[in-house]
């Protein structure tokens, strides 16, 4: 059901400012707050714990915070090899698509003017082959090759010292990196089968419970992964992102109230660490609220939705910054397709697409061209479909151009990421098809309906909350079913609740086409 236009008015209304933390996250206090990990190394007493406590930040991911860390040891032991090597690793972000290249080599530089120099600088050979695999990952090459040869490095060294534990769970994120353009299902495992392998030793490693999340967040393999979930949070409550991360399990699941748990807790460790540190509002914890707003839409939580949207919108408005406006697009897309408002205000304000990636901003055009079909206007719609056109890029170009598709393949930002093209397609497609639709052409429309749903499976899945905003198989079974097609749109709703269990809407959709049919 709907929610009134007042109702929502009244929400509104009642939340441009931005949200409080939901309950205190304190500081660590020592390295126990993220983790325990045994890590020999050369470096002497005064560098250990900045050292250490730098390690299990890059474990949770938490890369500015581990970048200190490592400099604080750095400070404290100048010749320290592998406080360089740690501070360069933050510059890589391989399951986000990201690195820098430059930071890394200034990180590099520190230590020595060349790779024989730092080499010279490292403690025993265990060391010095740490830092050949760094100097690898920052090397000559694409980034899918530098990704290749350091997990083979990495590899290498397992083999080599196979009860380093640390080695091992380095070297299972460096699998996991090799993945460059989307999930590899045997990439994946393979990663998760050297994650277990700590953890039937050491069965809180942090690093170890995180690698495996990821391996396992896809809805087939989540199951594996509901046992690291649970105990990620508690191993490492001091960080966001191990806060976070269990939802990864829980929505691939459709747990819709542990994922709510979870980032609940995670957004308030970021405001806690931006009240701590002094940063500015784009330090917020953006990706869990976003999950936050997600879950509580399939629980039926319009309201408290609506309350994240708002606070959302009030931020990006402060900022405008890229990562905020990205958020409060994806954020709001959900909001609007999971309760059908695209006849209110909240469809129709419009977000700044510059700098956004094309997943992005497709998301954004997707629900301008959206909200425009409900109100009749068609040509606002086409314009915005021609716009994600030319937002999407050359995409038959990448696929069939093997040099351009190596150039996509080893982006230094997520800008290039193919499957996020991949998605802005489907959009596409799917924009493109209600069109047609609304033009009365039925057999056209659903024929590109038909055809977005083929291109979204043959994506694979990624994670969390759909990239393509409005789930190409459930927005067919919901055209279908419009149409008396029940048996066809029941097949729809199964095939969108397989890549996205729980969903409520599909689930809405397949209950009415099975009670009408």
């Amino acid at each position: 059901m709907k929610p009134s236009l007042v109702a929502l008015a009244c929400l509104f209304a009642a939340c441009q400012a931005p949200l409080a933390p939901v309950q205190d996250s304190p500081a660590p206090s020592d390295v126990s707050d993220l983790g325990h990990i045994d890590f020999p190394n050369s470096g002497p007493a005064a560098a250990q714990a900045p050292f250490l406590r730098g390690v299990l930040l890059l474990h949770s991911f938490e890369y500015a915070d581990a970048a200190e860390a490592f400099r604080e040891a750095q400070a404290a032991a100048p010749g320290f090899a592998l406080a360089y090597w740690g501070e360069a690793l933050t510059y890589s972000h391989p399951l986000w698509h990201e690195e820098d290249v430059e930071k890394a080599h200034a990180a590099l530089a520190h230590l020595g003017s060349s790779p024989e120099e730092r080499a010279a600088k490292a403690g025993d050979e265990r060391e010095r082959a740490l830092l050949a695999s760094v100097e690898t990952l920052f090397g000559a090459g694409t980034r899918g090759e530098r990704a290749q040869a350091y997990s083979a490095a990495l590899a290498a060294l397992h083999a080599r010292y196979p009860d380093d534990l640390e080695l091992a769970a380095f070297y299972s994120l460096s699998i996991l990196g090799t993945s460059t353009q989307g999930r590899d299902l045997d990439t994946y495992m393979r990663a998760a089968a050297v994650a277990e392998e700590v953890l039937e030793r050491a069965p809180d490693h942090p690093g170890a419970l995180h690698y495996a999340i990821h391996s396992f967040d896809d809805p087939t393999h989540a199951p594996l992964g509901l046992r690291m979930a649970r105990r990620y949070g508690k191993v490492a409550a001091a960080a966001e992102h191990a806060l976070h991360m269990p939802a990864h399990i829980y929505v691939a699941l459709g747990l819709w109230q542990d994922s709510v748990e979870a980032n609940i807790v995670a957004s308030a460790a970021a405001d806690a660490r931006r009240a701590r540190k002094g940063l500015d509002l784009d330090a917020r914890g953006y990706h869990s609220l976003l999950w936050l707003a997600y879950s509580q839409l399939q629980l039926g939580h319009g309201a408290e939705a609506a309350r994240l949207l708002a606070a959302m919108r009030a931020d990006e408005k402060a900022l405008s910054s890229k990562r905020s406006r990205g958020s409060l697009i994806a954020m709001r897309a959900a909001y609007v397709i999971a309760l059908d408002t695209f006849d209110h205000e909240v469809a129709r304000f419009e977000v700044a697409l510059d700098g956004l990636d094309p997943a992005q901003a497709c998301a954004e055009l997707y629900v301008r061209g959206r909200a425009a079909l409900d109100r009749g206007d068609t040509d606002k719609a086409r314009e915005a479909l021609a716009a994600m056109v030319a937002q999407r890029g050359p995409l038959e170009t990448l696929l069939s151009d093997g040099a351009a598709a190596a150039a996509c393949c080893s982006p230094t930002t997520r800008s290039s990421y193919l499957p996020g093209r991949l998605a802005a397609h489907v959009m596409e497609l799917e924009l493109a098809g209600l069109l047609a639709l609304k033009a009365g052409v039925d057999e056209e429309g659903i024929a590109l309906l038909t055809a977005a749903a083929e291109k979204e499976d043959a994506m694979g899945f990624d994670f969390g909350p759909p990239v393509v905003v409005e789930p190409a198989h459930e927005l067919l079974g919901r055209v279908l079913a419009q149409r008396g097609r029940r048996a066809e749109a029941q097949k729809e709703f199964e095939a969108a609740l397989r890549r996205a269990p729980g969903r409520l809407r599909s689930l809405q959709g397949l209950a009415s086409a099975k009670a009408d049919g």
